[in-house]
């Protein structure tokens, strides 16, 4: 049998639900790391704290929240994924210029926070 592991996701913002198109990114782990060389090889590991973030290209409805996600600066990011995994981001907020696409009717949001948690 089949394991689902794909497919339909949803994203809530403080509780109200987005319209999801099918794109939907969340960070995974705390940290970065590389490798630290000398001319003898790799001698140990970089570690760079990780911006806990989520990503998604959302259906921009008429109820669309413009003003909670403009404004929002401690908001929860609910993320179901169609494997069953849950990432929640605390204390989020919107970053970069999201714009809204009005041929395409979608706009593209990311979200930073404070903590990234998967359950």
């Amino acid at each position: 049998m089949g394991k689902r592991v794909a497919g339909t996701c949803f994203v809530k913002v403080d509780g109200d639900q987005l319209e999801v198109k099918g794109s939907l990114e969340c960070t995974v782990g705390d940290v970065t790391r590389e490798a630290v060389t000398s001319t003898r090889g790799v001698v140990g590991i970089k570690e760079t704290v990780r911006v806990p973030s989520t990503k998604l290209t959302a259906i921009f409805m008429p109820d669309f929240p413009i003003d909670k996600l403009t404004t929002g600066t401690d908001m929860t990011i609910t993320s179901e994924l169609a494997n069953g995994k849950v990432h929640t981001l605390s204390g989020a907020f919107m970053v970069g210029e999201p714009t809204a696409k009005g041929e395409d009717g979608e706009i593209d949001l990311e979200f930073n926070g404070t903590k990234g948690i998967w359950q």
